[in-house]
Protein backbone atom coordinates (compact mmCIF):
# COMPACT_ATOMS: atom_id res chain seq x y z
CA UNK A 1 0.00 0.00 0.00
CA UNK A 2 1.25 3.14 -0.79
CA UNK A 3 0.32 5.71 1.67
CA UNK A 4 -0.83 9.90 1.59
CA UNK A 5 2.67 10.73 1.78
CA UNK A 6 4.07 8.60 -1.28
CA UNK A 7 5.76 5.61 0.25
CA UNK A 8 5.17 2.11 1.72
CA UNK A 9 5.82 3.16 5.40
CA UNK A 10 3.41 3.11 7.60
CA UNK A 11 4.66 7.06 9.09
CA UNK A 12 5.56 9.97 7.12
CA UNK A 13 9.10 9.90 7.69
CA UNK A 14 11.72 12.46 7.70
CA UNK A 15 13.91 10.39 5.54
CA UNK A 16 11.38 10.06 3.20
CA UNK A 17 11.21 13.81 3.48
CA UNK A 18 15.02 14.73 2.98
CA UNK A 19 15.34 12.00 0.11
CA UNK A 20 12.74 14.17 -1.47
CA UNK A 21 13.85 17.49 -0.42
CA UNK A 22 17.44 17.10 -1.75
CA UNK A 23 17.38 14.43 -3.61
CA UNK A 24 20.02 12.44 -1.80
CA UNK A 25 21.19 11.28 1.63
CA UNK A 26 21.72 14.12 3.97
CA UNK A 27 23.27 13.64 7.80
CA UNK A 28 22.05 15.72 10.42
CA UNK A 29 25.21 17.38 11.96
CA UNK A 30 25.01 18.52 15.67
CA UNK A 31 26.31 21.68 17.18
CA UNK A 32 26.82 23.70 20.13
CA UNK A 33 27.35 27.15 19.79
CA UNK A 34 27.47 28.17 23.13
CA UNK A 35 24.04 29.45 23.99
CA UNK A 36 22.33 29.88 26.70
CA UNK A 37 18.07 29.69 27.56
CA UNK A 38 16.07 33.27 29.40
CA UNK A 39 15.29 30.61 32.23
CA UNK A 40 18.64 29.77 33.20
CA UNK A 41 20.55 33.52 33.26
CA UNK A 42 17.22 35.25 34.86
CA UNK A 43 15.48 36.79 31.99
CA UNK A 44 12.61 34.59 32.90
CA UNK A 45 14.17 32.27 35.27
CA UNK A 46 17.04 30.38 36.58
CA UNK A 47 17.76 26.52 36.88
CA UNK A 48 16.47 26.00 33.55
CA UNK A 49 14.07 23.37 32.75
CA UNK A 50 13.92 20.60 35.43
CA UNK A 51 14.48 17.84 33.07
CA UNK A 52 17.57 19.61 30.92
CA UNK A 53 21.14 18.11 30.96
CA UNK A 54 22.20 19.17 27.71
CA UNK A 55 25.74 17.14 28.27
CA UNK A 56 23.28 13.92 27.69
CA UNK A 57 22.22 14.89 24.32
CA UNK A 58 25.59 16.26 22.52
CA UNK A 59 27.74 14.09 20.72
CA UNK A 60 31.54 13.90 21.75
CA UNK A 61 32.80 16.20 19.13
CA UNK A 62 30.13 18.66 20.20
CA UNK A 63 30.87 21.61 22.14
CA UNK A 64 31.31 25.03 22.53
CA UNK A 65 34.99 24.82 23.50
CA UNK A 66 35.59 24.66 19.56
CA UNK A 67 34.17 27.03 17.41
CA UNK A 68 31.39 25.95 14.85
CA UNK A 69 33.98 25.70 12.15
CA UNK A 70 35.75 23.35 14.06
CA UNK A 71 32.51 21.53 15.40
CA UNK A 72 31.56 21.35 11.53
CA UNK A 73 34.86 19.86 10.21
CA UNK A 74 34.98 16.98 13.52
CA UNK A 75 31.45 16.32 12.65
CA UNK A 76 32.03 15.46 9.24
CA UNK A 77 34.57 13.62 9.78
CA UNK A 78 32.22 11.67 11.96
CA UNK A 79 29.89 10.99 9.92
CA UNK A 80 31.78 10.49 7.06
CA UNK A 81 33.15 7.38 9.14
CA UNK A 82 29.58 6.20 10.28
CA UNK A 83 27.57 7.09 7.76
CA UNK A 84 29.74 7.08 4.27
CA UNK A 85 26.42 7.14 1.91
CA UNK A 86 25.92 10.66 3.04
CA UNK A 87 26.63 13.61 0.38
CA UNK A 88 25.32 16.78 2.55
CA UNK A 89 24.58 17.94 5.94
CA UNK A 90 22.55 19.52 7.96
CA UNK A 91 24.23 21.88 10.30
CA UNK A 92 21.49 21.47 13.47
CA UNK A 93 22.28 23.94 16.12
CA UNK A 94 20.64 22.02 19.21
CA UNK A 95 22.51 22.54 22.26
CA UNK A 96 19.84 25.41 24.44
CA UNK A 97 18.37 28.27 22.92
CA UNK A 98 19.62 28.76 19.47
CA UNK A 99 18.31 32.05 18.83
CA UNK A 100 18.85 33.37 21.96
CA UNK A 101 20.97 36.49 20.91
CA UNK A 102 20.97 39.72 18.60
CA UNK A 103 20.13 38.92 15.40
CA UNK A 104 23.58 40.27 13.86
CA UNK A 105 25.39 37.72 16.52
CA UNK A 106 23.12 35.57 15.15
CA UNK A 107 24.21 35.93 11.47
CA UNK A 108 28.37 35.82 12.52
CA UNK A 109 27.58 32.30 14.38
CA UNK A 110 25.57 30.48 11.36
CA UNK A 111 27.90 31.94 9.20
CA UNK A 112 30.48 29.16 8.87
CA UNK A 113 27.33 26.62 8.09
CA UNK A 114 25.77 28.81 6.02
CA UNK A 115 28.98 29.34 3.85
CA UNK A 116 30.30 25.62 3.75
CA UNK A 117 29.16 24.13 0.80
CA UNK A 118 28.82 20.61 1.75
CA UNK A 119 26.22 22.01 4.06
CA UNK A 120 22.68 21.80 2.49
CA UNK A 121 20.85 23.33 5.18
CA UNK A 122 20.61 24.81 8.95
CA UNK A 123 18.67 23.78 11.69
CA UNK A 124 17.82 25.51 13.83
CA UNK A 125 16.56 24.63 17.91
CA UNK A 126 15.24 27.03 19.94
CA UNK A 127 12.27 27.98 22.36
CA UNK A 128 9.10 29.87 21.14
CA UNK A 129 10.01 32.58 23.11
CA UNK A 130 13.34 33.13 21.75
CA UNK A 131 12.26 34.48 18.55
CA UNK A 132 10.94 37.55 16.80
CA UNK A 133 9.45 39.37 13.38
CA UNK A 134 13.35 40.63 12.22
CA UNK A 135 14.94 36.96 12.87
CA UNK A 136 12.19 35.52 11.23
CA UNK A 137 12.67 37.62 8.67
CA UNK A 138 16.03 36.92 8.44
CA UNK A 139 15.37 33.34 8.24
CA UNK A 140 12.63 33.73 5.09
CA UNK A 141 15.25 35.78 3.03
CA UNK A 142 17.94 33.19 4.11
CA UNK A 143 15.43 30.05 2.59
CA UNK A 144 15.87 31.67 -0.54
CA UNK A 145 19.68 30.63 -0.37
CA UNK A 146 19.44 27.40 1.46
CA UNK A 147 17.02 24.87 3.56
CA UNK A 148 15.78 26.61 6.92
CA UNK A 149 14.08 24.23 9.63
CA UNK A 150 13.54 25.85 12.81
CA UNK A 151 12.69 23.15 15.57
CA UNK A 152 10.34 24.84 18.76
CA UNK A 153 10.35 23.18 21.93
CA UNK A 154 6.98 23.40 22.53
CA UNK A 155 7.22 20.18 25.28
CA UNK A 156 3.76 20.21 26.39
CA UNK A 157 0.27 21.89 25.72
CA UNK A 158 -0.76 22.28 29.64
CA UNK A 159 0.38 25.50 30.81
CA UNK A 160 -0.11 23.91 34.62
CA UNK A 161 3.04 21.45 33.47
CA UNK A 162 4.77 24.22 31.75
CA UNK A 163 5.13 25.96 34.72
CA UNK A 164 5.92 22.88 37.16
CA UNK A 165 8.85 22.16 34.67
CA UNK A 166 10.12 25.75 34.96
CA UNK A 167 9.72 26.22 31.51
CA UNK A 168 9.27 30.08 30.94
CA UNK A 169 6.22 30.27 28.56
CA UNK A 170 2.62 29.37 28.06
CA UNK A 171 1.36 26.98 25.20
CA UNK A 172 -0.09 29.97 23.42
CA UNK A 173 3.27 31.73 23.08
CA UNK A 174 4.12 28.37 21.07
CA UNK A 175 1.06 28.51 19.10
CA UNK A 176 1.48 32.01 18.11
CA UNK A 177 5.40 31.89 16.73
CA UNK A 178 4.75 29.01 15.10
CA UNK A 179 1.95 30.19 13.16
CA UNK A 180 4.25 33.89 12.56
CA UNK A 181 6.65 31.85 11.20
CA UNK A 182 4.32 29.32 8.90
CA UNK A 183 2.84 32.59 7.82
CA UNK A 184 6.20 33.38 6.21
CA UNK A 185 6.72 29.74 4.49
CA UNK A 186 9.54 28.38 6.72
CA UNK A 187 9.50 24.99 7.67
CA UNK A 188 8.87 24.68 11.07
CA UNK A 189 8.96 21.50 13.91
CA UNK A 190 7.75 21.23 17.01
CA UNK A 191 8.97 19.18 19.77
CA UNK A 192 6.71 16.93 22.90
CA UNK A 193 7.78 15.43 25.75
CA UNK A 194 5.26 12.35 27.09
CA UNK A 195 5.77 11.20 30.49
CA UNK A 196 6.17 14.91 32.02
CA UNK A 197 4.46 14.51 35.99
CA UNK A 198 1.27 15.50 36.66
CA UNK A 199 -0.05 14.18 32.76
CA UNK A 200 -1.33 10.88 32.09
CA UNK A 201 -1.37 9.04 28.64
CA UNK A 202 -4.86 9.95 28.12
CA UNK A 203 -4.18 13.21 28.38
CA UNK A 204 -1.32 13.08 25.81
CA UNK A 205 -3.65 11.42 23.35
CA UNK A 206 -6.46 13.95 23.65
CA UNK A 207 -4.67 16.62 23.12
CA UNK A 208 -3.47 15.40 19.99
CA UNK A 209 -6.41 17.00 18.50
CA UNK A 210 -4.81 20.37 19.67
CA UNK A 211 -1.31 19.71 17.99
CA UNK A 212 -3.04 18.85 14.73
CA UNK A 213 -4.09 22.35 14.35
CA UNK A 214 -0.63 23.87 14.21
CA UNK A 215 0.71 24.66 11.28
CA UNK A 216 4.17 22.56 11.18
CA UNK A 217 5.77 20.81 9.18
CA UNK A 218 7.35 18.22 11.00
CA UNK A 219 7.29 16.98 14.68
CA UNK A 220 9.45 15.55 17.08
CA UNK A 221 8.52 12.82 20.07
CA UNK A 222 10.21 12.35 23.43
CA UNK A 223 9.52 9.96 26.38
CA UNK A 224 10.49 11.53 29.43
CA UNK A 225 14.31 10.68 30.84
CA UNK A 226 14.92 10.97 34.23
CA UNK A 227 18.56 12.50 34.44
CA UNK A 228 20.97 12.15 37.06
CA UNK A 229 21.42 15.72 38.73
CA UNK A 230 18.61 17.73 37.22
CA UNK A 231 15.60 19.30 39.79
CA UNK A 232 13.86 16.35 37.99
CA UNK A 233 15.77 13.50 39.44
CA UNK A 234 14.70 14.92 42.92
CA UNK A 235 11.32 15.80 42.35
CA UNK A 236 10.90 12.01 40.77
CA UNK A 237 12.84 10.62 44.21
CA UNK A 238 10.20 12.83 46.16
CA UNK A 239 7.31 11.92 44.54
CA UNK A 240 7.59 8.86 41.60
CA UNK A 241 3.86 8.72 41.62
CA UNK A 242 3.59 11.63 39.98
CA UNK A 243 5.41 10.30 36.95
CA UNK A 244 4.37 7.88 34.42
CA UNK A 245 7.61 6.27 33.16
CA UNK A 246 7.49 4.33 30.08
CA UNK A 247 8.81 0.68 29.29
CA UNK A 248 9.64 -0.12 25.98
CA UNK A 249 6.64 -2.39 24.99
CA UNK A 250 4.15 0.66 26.63
CA UNK A 251 5.86 3.22 24.73
CA UNK A 252 5.79 1.64 21.60
CA UNK A 253 1.85 1.22 21.93
CA UNK A 254 0.95 4.58 23.61
CA UNK A 255 3.22 5.95 19.99
CA UNK A 256 1.35 3.99 17.92
CA UNK A 257 -2.08 5.46 19.35
CA UNK A 258 -1.27 8.15 18.90
CA UNK A 259 0.86 8.60 16.08
CA UNK A 260 -3.12 6.76 14.59
CA UNK A 261 -4.45 10.18 15.64
CA UNK A 262 -1.93 12.54 14.40
CA UNK A 263 -2.04 14.83 11.01
CA UNK A 264 -0.76 12.72 8.22
CA UNK A 265 0.89 15.98 6.58
CA UNK A 266 2.98 16.31 9.75
CA UNK A 267 6.83 14.08 8.96
CA UNK A 268 7.69 12.34 12.13
CA UNK A 269 11.29 13.48 12.65
CA UNK A 270 11.68 11.15 15.56
CA UNK A 271 9.40 9.32 17.79
CA UNK A 272 11.79 8.69 20.89
CA UNK A 273 14.80 9.72 22.79
CA UNK A 274 18.09 8.12 23.11
CA UNK A 275 20.34 9.08 26.09
CA UNK A 276 23.29 7.68 27.13
CA UNK A 277 22.92 4.79 30.01
CA UNK A 278 25.43 6.63 31.96
CA UNK A 279 23.50 9.36 32.57
CA UNK A 280 19.66 7.90 33.23
CA UNK A 281 18.30 7.93 37.27
CA UNK A 282 15.81 5.50 35.84
CA UNK A 283 16.81 3.27 32.83
CA UNK A 284 13.71 0.74 31.92
CA UNK A 285 15.16 0.52 28.20
CA UNK A 286 18.52 -1.15 28.77
CA UNK A 287 21.12 -0.50 25.96
CA UNK A 288 18.66 -0.52 23.23
CA UNK A 289 19.03 2.23 20.62
CA UNK A 290 16.89 4.05 18.80
CA UNK A 291 17.21 2.62 15.42
CA UNK A 292 15.65 -0.73 17.27
CA UNK A 293 13.10 1.28 18.95
CA UNK A 294 11.80 2.55 15.78
CA UNK A 295 11.69 -1.22 14.32
CA UNK A 296 9.61 -2.51 17.31
CA UNK A 297 7.13 0.65 16.81
CA UNK A 298 7.13 0.11 12.70
CA UNK A 299 6.50 -3.61 13.58
CA UNK A 300 3.70 -3.14 15.62
CA UNK A 301 1.78 -0.56 13.31
CA UNK A 302 2.02 -3.90 10.71
CA UNK A 303 0.94 -5.78 13.39
CA UNK A 304 -2.30 -3.77 13.87
CA UNK A 305 -2.32 -3.00 10.15
CA UNK A 306 -2.53 0.65 11.44
CA UNK A 307 -0.97 4.14 9.98
CA UNK A 308 -0.20 7.62 10.68
CA UNK A 309 -3.71 9.48 10.49
CA UNK A 310 -5.70 5.87 10.38
CA UNK A 311 -7.76 7.24 13.42
CA UNK A 312 -8.21 10.77 12.25
CA UNK A 313 -11.64 12.26 12.18
CA UNK A 314 -13.61 15.37 11.22
CA UNK A 315 -13.27 16.73 14.69
CA UNK A 316 -9.02 16.14 14.51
Amino acid sequence: MIYPWGDERRFNSYKRFLQERFGTRVQKLTLDAGFTCPNRDGSVGVGGCSYCLNDAFNPSYCTPRKSVQQQLEEGMEFHRNRYRRADGYLAYFQAFSNTYAPLEQLKEIYRPAIENPQVKGIVVGTRPDCIDEAKLDFFAELQQKIFVSVEYGVEACNDTTLRRINRGHDFATAQRTIEQTAQRGIHCAAHFIYGLPGETPDQWLNEVDTINKLPINGIKFHQLQIINGTSMQREFIEKPSDFHIFTQDTYVDFIVSLTERLNPKFVIERFAGEVPPRYLFVNHWGLTRYDIVLQKIENRMAELDTWQGKKLTDNN
